[in-house]
């Protein structure tokens, strides 16, 4: 007789940092995107991010239609061969509405139209976007934002009416009940843009923001209320330099933003997730290598790749090395990576 089997081997270390990475992708099926296919099927990649147009060339990207995008969505699950994995989308409302009319998918409000109306009528909305996610196949929405909209005309927040309002109160309330709907069909949801970008004179896609003389601390009250009412699924880091907490570094690569302010003053145990590591903000700065690096070092949990400003089919490959790389040369532990997976995938394995 032969010996009954060992218990099967866990994860290798190349395939727990493949699981920390969220990539973006161009092609409205999988069979147009060979190194994505082999991404989930052999190397462990942890999600993928959908979006309706590639930033660099106009193009359509992922999204055509409702049955094309529920297609897509089987096959990527189809191609991790039963792993859990993570499919998401920007699905804010109003202008950054990934699944919109264009592609039969239904309208949907902005932040700040839904934060001058009624709950009764956000709970409606917050119904329809989750719904929308859900039918789709999709688990993830990097939504709703809760900076609040202190500078109404900033580029990355009020000029497009992405913040539900500039009272905390209100923002607490219409993001709760968007996360409680998101819950309801099965989607969870990110907090977004820590520690508050809502101030910005700039778009962190494209340069440097800095709020050293403008953010409050105000701006950390929809978080930290959120993170203690246990409403948060996940909170995102966002690309903004604050002197007030961090004079070198953004908060998305800050130790002192995301695990001595997040985590110890305001207790936050979950999934930390970054604004896009490609972002003209961060790369021109801090190089792409290492700022996947100090991400880690930050701790930051999932690292977001969008491939907009610069298209990388080589993302998964290249960022699997440089974190392994930095592993066995003793900068980043091992139990780093550990954290991180632990983090990540217990998030994703049962019901929000």
């Amino acid at each position: 007789m032969s010996p009954p089997p060992g218990p099967s081997a866990g994860p290798s270390l190349r395939e727990k940092i493949a699981g920390l990475l969220v990539v973006g992708f161009r092609g409205s099926r999988l069979e147009q995107t060979p190194w994505l296919q082999t991404a989930l099927a052999e190397t462990g990649l942890g999600g993928v991010i959908l979006f309706d147009r590639d930033q660099l060339t106009g193009a359509q990207r992922n999204v055509l239609s409702r049955r094309q995008v529920a297609t897509l969505v089987g096959d990527l699950r189809a191609a991790a061969r039963g792993r859990e994995i993570i499919v998401s989308v920007d699905q804010e409302g109003g202008i950054v509405t990934r699944l919109s009319p264009n592609h039969g998918f239904p309208a949907v409000a902005s932040e700040a139209e839904i934060g001058r109306g009624t709950v009764a009528a956000a709970r409606t909305w917050a119904k329809g976007i989750a719904s929308t996610l859900a039918e789709a196949g999709l688990n993830l929405n990097f939504a709703p934002v809760v900076d609040l909209d202190v500078n109404p005309r900033s580029p990355a927040i009020g000029a497009l009416d992405r913040s539900f309002s500039a009272d905390p109160d209100v923002v607490v309330e219409m993001a709760t009940v968007e996360i409680e709907a998101h819950r309801a069909a099965g989607v969870r949801t990110t907090l977004k843009h820590f520690p508050g970008i809502g101030s910005s004179t700039t778009n962190t896609d494209f340069g440097v923001a800095d709020v050293t003389k403008t953010w409050t601390r105000t701006e950390l009250e929809p978080f930290s209320r959120l993170i203690a009412a246990g409403t948060a699924d996940l909170v995102m880091a966002g690309h903004v330099v604050n002197g007030q907490l961090d004079p070198k570094y953004p908060a998305s690569l800050s130790k002192a933003v995301v695990t001595d302010l997040l985590r110890g003053e305001l207790g936050w145990q979950g999934v930390v997730v970054t604004d896009d590591l490609q972002a003209a903000a961060i790369t021109k700065r801090f190089g792409r290598d290492e700022a996947v690096l100090l991400a880690l070092e930050a701790g930051n949990d999932l690292l977001l790749f969008a491939n907009q400003q610069v298209y990388d089919p080589k993302i998964v490959v290249r960022v699997v090395g440089v974190i392994a790389d930095a592993v066995d040369a003793g900068r980043i532990p091992e139990s780093r990576i550990d954290e991180a997976y632990v983090r990540v995938t217990a998030a994703f394995a049962a019901s929000p």
